[in-house]
């Protein structure tokens, strides 16, 4: 006998935090545990004037394009339609359930103004690899691509 579905809960209202919803073996769970992030503040420093608006966290930013890598997006637009939807890149990134997530042409033009005729890019991923210890960059090798061998 064919059953159908009665009840409707997408209107349901529940109590839970965003942390609540990341499995706790995500992979970016996984990355997060493993790399501090905050070593990207002092490389990028010099290209923000203390002047102006307050900007987009360049940590938030570094991330986006980080998601997009091991993800295999091939835009920065569909990277954000997937953050806007997907609570494990809204948890990764620090955003509740209801912040905004930037327009993609805010990070366009905050790559064209800031970081497009720099190396900021390379020296985030250098300085990560030079100066962490080996041990902890296998690991993050580990987390994202499964054992070396």
């Amino acid at each position: 006998m064919m059953t159908r579905n009665q009840s409707n809960e997408r209107e349901q209202l529940e109590m839970l935090a965003i942390d609540q919803l990341v499995p706790d073996d995500h992979l970016v769970r996984k990355i997060e545990a493993t790399i501090d992030f905050t070593f990207i503040y002092p490389l990028v420093e010099k290209l923000y004037s203390e002047l102006g608006r307050p900007s987009i966290d360049p940590v938030v930013l570094f991330k986006m394009v980080f998601i997009q890598y091991i993800s295999g997006i091939r835009s920065m637009r569909q990277t954000i339609k997937e953050i806007e939807t997907n609570m494990a890149y809204r948890w990764f990134l620090g955003f509740g359930f209801y912040t905004e997530v930037p327009h993609f042409s805010t990070f366009g033009k905050n790559y064209v103004r800031r970081f497009l005729d720099t190396d900021v890019f390379e020296d985030i991923f250098y300085f990560y690899r030079n100066v962490r210890k080996v041990k902890t960059i296998k690991n993050l090798y580990n987390v994202i691509f499964g054992k070396l061998t």
